[in-house]
């Protein structure tokens, strides 16, 4: 009897201490004991692992990156079809597009010539009709401001506009059409583009497909309530980019619009209006694609001078609609 407990006793130290995953091991001084020590130990590493409740919940996943920036292009990954699968079938799968966040990037110069731009990003607004320079076989700008929030700026922007008789282009977020709904109605009504720069400004490569198309959705059909016309073209969030995005904004309908002449005019206060003409004037080249920000009071002040200087000098201001 007393043998018989001894190895009771075994048995239910070997499973408890195996069992824990405890660090010590349990010593077996005769056959039997080395028997019972073996199926424990079976019995531990076969057996299904719990995952703690915490862990079951489920974590919106964010939008992964694929490739270098030189793979980008050629490298995909795959993902379920979206198609009904028969009983006993793997579902097939297709690739998907490099979802590698790119910054839209230029190299200004002074010589009045087209910027140096990303290799990889001109060959993916080539393949999905993108745009960061219009017709460069004459002396043609196009002006374009992007417009965060309403600073008290534009009024004066769309009097100086409509004075000179210049169209331009305006990248509205959905919080400007909703605090200002009569600028926007206003800038219809004149003849000036009103882009979309999404619903809540988030970079479009960080976001899933749902929302991206949300994003962009959202803004449009409160746009198209507001003003009885359609958004065609966008511009990026913070100029970034996949193609991924481009692929799904273009076949959405919409062009992706960049520039070549830029500067750090996002800061209400920076700048004066005589530098902020000289650096847009020393940028400048035949089919630049200007971006002010319509925040800043400098570029306020500044619109007509640098119009009438560009005109002028032989440039025109000619519309997003006729870049083919």
């Amino acid at each position: 009897m007393a043998k018989m407990n001894k190895t009771v006793v075994f048995i239910l130290a070997a499973f408890v201490a195996l069992g824990s995953g405890m660090a010590y091991k349990v010593i077996a001084t005769n056959p039997v004991e080395k028997q019972i020590v073996q199926e424990a130990e079976v019995i531990r590493d076969t057996a299904p692992q719990t995952v703690p409740s915490t862990e079951k919940k489920e974590i919106e996943k964010p939008v992964e990156t694929t490739t270098k920036v030189e793979q980008a292009a050629t490298v995909a990954e795959t993902e379920p079809k979206n198609v009904p699968a028969t009983e006993g079938e793997n579902k097939a799968v297709l690739p998907t597009l490099s979802n590698e966040k790119l910054g839209w990037y230029y190299k200004p110069n002074k010589e009045h010539k087209l910027p140096e731009v990303s290799g990889q990003g001109k060959a993916f607004l080539d393949k999905y009709r993108g745009i960061y320079h219009g017709d460069i076989n004459g002396k043609n700008l196009y002006l374009t401001f992007d417009e965060g929030y309403e600073n008290g700026y534009t009024p004066k922007i769309l009097d100086t506009l409509k004075e000179v008789d210049v169209k331009a282009a305006f990248f509205i977020t959905g919080d400007y059409l909703k605090r200002n709904p009569e600028l926007v109605k206003r800038m219809v009504a004149e003849g000036h583009i009103v882009g979309n720069h999404t619903d809540h400004h988030p970079s479009l490569p960080t976001v899933d497909d749902t929302r991206l198309k949300k994003e962009i959705t959202s803004l449009s059909d409160a746009f198209t309530q507001q003003t009885g016309t359609n958004m065609q073209y966008l511009r990026p969030p913070m100029g970034e980019y996949s193609e991924r995005t481009l692929k799904i904004t273009h076949e959405m309908g919409y062009r992706n619009v960049f520039w070549t002449v830029a500067f750090a005019d996002w800061q209400p206060d920076a700048g004066t209006p005589e530098s902020h003409k000289n650096i847009v004037k020393e940028r400048l080249h035949s089919g630049a694609v200007i971006l002010l920000h319509a925040v800043n009071k400098a570029n306020a002040d500044m619109l007509e001078s640098l119009i009438k200087e560009c005109q002028a000098e032989g440039y025109q201001f000619r519309s997003l609609n006729e870049i083919n």
